[in-house]
C-alpha cells in the first residue's frame, strides 16, 4: 500500500466494475485466481484492514474486474456454479 492507495487494485486499470460480493476475502481471492487462470484481470476490494480484521467483512468482499472482462468473468463464474 502506498500513500493510502492499494496498488493491487490498479491491476485492473483503475476502472473497475463489481463482479460479485462474497462473504470472505478467502473466497474472493479464490475467484480472482480462477479468473486469472482464465486470462482475466481481477482484484479484491474489502474494508478489512487487508485481512487483519475479518469481522469488518460483514458488508462483504467485492471482486472487481475491468468492464471489458465483465461478460467473460460472469460466464466463468456461471460455469462453476453448482446445479
Amino acid at each position: 500500500m502506498y500513500g493510502g492507495y492499494d496498488a493491487k487494485e490498479e491491476t485492473v486499470d483503475r476502472l473497475t466494475v463489481p463482479l460479485t460480493v462474497v462473504t470472505s476475502r478467502t473466497e474472493a481471492e479464490l475467484i480472482v485466481g480462477l479468473l486469472s487462470s482464465n486470462g482475466l484481470r481481477a482484484a479484491v476490494s474489502a474494508d478489512d484492514a487487508r485481512g487483519q480484521d475479518p469481522q469488518l467483512q460483514l458488508e462483504g468482499v467485492r471482486v472487481l474486474v475491468a468492464p471489458s472482462d465483465e461478460a467473460a468473468a460472469r460466464r466463468i463464474l456461471d460455469e462453476q456454479a453448482p446445479g
